[in-house]
């Protein structure tokens, strides 16, 4: 830990602008293979395609930086991985099965992970990690394992729970890709927040009562005028993406925090208090408890967003290559949002964004409209993961605060 600090000071001291900077770049994706032997049997036999293996999420845990690639094509070896960065491992470092190389075998629904996008490291350290258990992408994809809820320990790695969803959180439409985390009073009282994003439903799970339930609204479903995209000269339609991405404020006085979320296919920002979703008994009388905001405005298409301990939300802007943030302080409106980075190269689909325990920002660009729709060119950089403090991003802009400011979230 104390390596990762003094790395973190380090990286610091070099940012002079406000400006994210690339950490990692990668053409094609690595792993690290116990031997040389063993990585080439992989590439003989097809286990490992280093064409097929796109990174979609991280997180951010003490010296590890977690790399998410989900098996939407044959060849990818491990769907949950990290990279120390408390060691010196290059520009491109080999992905590291995480927790291991057995437990990232695909189908091995008991033990293993089969297809992981988002994951999220809670402050009593654990990582949550959501298994969709699928292989393959729209029309190709299949179940070999249900989905289900796997809780790692930090500290020791390994798997304090593994939860399966009911069949009544799920529909034959469901597409699970999201997830959040909300405290509460203790490390007991926590409850993740699932985003179905072509089931239109919002699943919700109980770590105390190791139980789970489902919300539906109107407010989860795609705008019918927001489904055309225009990413970096590709014109394409994702008419039918619902809820997506989810961040949660602060406690706010009341005890709860406010969930913002938003459909990929909407550019409007809806809210929920976590007092409604942690009752089960709201799943069916709650409807009048989801409210809307305003619309961002054009080209605002997001997909993955947080919120800091201060109330300043981040979130990918993929239309324009760039990344966004609002002061919660202020009204949800277009002039009170700002742009603290914008790069039509770098940040070519910006597909996660998370905040780690230092109050830095990493971003993760992946190129994925061009994977899923079209071709990657492997003889140049197509996945980058940025850094920076999230003081020097929005400094200057409508977003910037003064850290002694009240740690409330107001609406």
């Amino acid at each position: 830990m104390k390596n990762y600090i003094i790395l973190l000071i380090t990286l610091q001291s070099v940012f002079s602008a406000r400006i994210l900077k690339e950490q990692f770049a990668w053409n094609q994706l690595d792993y690290a293979y116990p031997s040389f032997d063993e990585r080439q049997e992989a590439l003989r036999t097809g286990r490992f395609v280093p064409e097929n293996n796109l990174p979609v999420g991280i997180e951010i845990w003490g010296d590890k930086l977690f790399v998410s690639v989900p098996r939407w094509r044959v060849g990818i070896p491990s769907t949950l991985n990290y990279i120390p960065l408390s060691k010196n491992v290059g520009k491109s470092p080999a992905l590291i099965p995480y927790p291991n190389w057995k437990s990232n075998e695909a189908g091995n629904c008991e033990s293993g992970l089969t297809t992981v996008y988002r994951i999220k490291a809670d402050e009593c350290h654990r990582l949550w990690v959501l298994d969709t258990g699928t292989f393959g992408i729209d029309d190709t994809t299949t179940n070999p394992c249900p989905y289900a809820i796997n809780v790692f320990d930090l500290f020791t790695n390994q798997r304090l729970r593994r939860y399966e969803l009911r069949k009544e959180d799920i529909n034959a439409n469901t597409f699970i890709a999201n997830i959040a985390i909300d405290i509460g009073k203790d490390c007991n009282d926590v409850f993740a927040y699932m985003s179905d994003e072509l089931g239109y439903g919002l699943i919700v799970y109980s770590w105390e009562q190791n139980e789970s339930w489902r919300f539906e609204h109107g407010f989860f479903r795609p705008d019918p005028l927001k489904g055309e995209f225009n990413i970096g000269g590709l014109e394409f339609q994702w008419d039918a993406e619902g809820i997506f991405g989810m961040s949660l404020t602060p406690l706010q006085p009341d005890g709860y925090r406010l969930m913002h979320f938003s459909p990929l296919a909407s550019e409007r920002e809806f809210v929920v208090s976590t007092g409604t979703l942690r009752n089960s008994s709201k799943v069916g009388d709650s409807y009048k408890e989801f409210y809307s905001l305003n619309e961002r405005g054009p080209l605002s298409h997001t997909t993955s967003r947080v919120m800091d301990d201060y109330g300043i939300q981040f979130f990918n802007l993929i239309d324009r290559n760039a990344v966004g943030c609002w002061n919660g302080r202020y009204d949800y409106r277009p002039e009170n949002f700002g742009v603290v980075d914008k790069d039509d190269v770098g940040l070519s689909f910006p597909a996660d964004v998370k905040v780690d325990a230092q109050r830095n920002l990493w971003v993760i660009s992946d190129k994925m409209p061009n994977f899923l729709l079209s071709s990657l060119n492997y003889s140049e950089i197509n996945f980058r993961i940025y850094f920076a403090p999230i003081q020097v991003l929005i400094q200057n802009t409508v977003c910037e605060i003064q850290v002694a400011e009240h740690n409330y979230y107001y609406l």
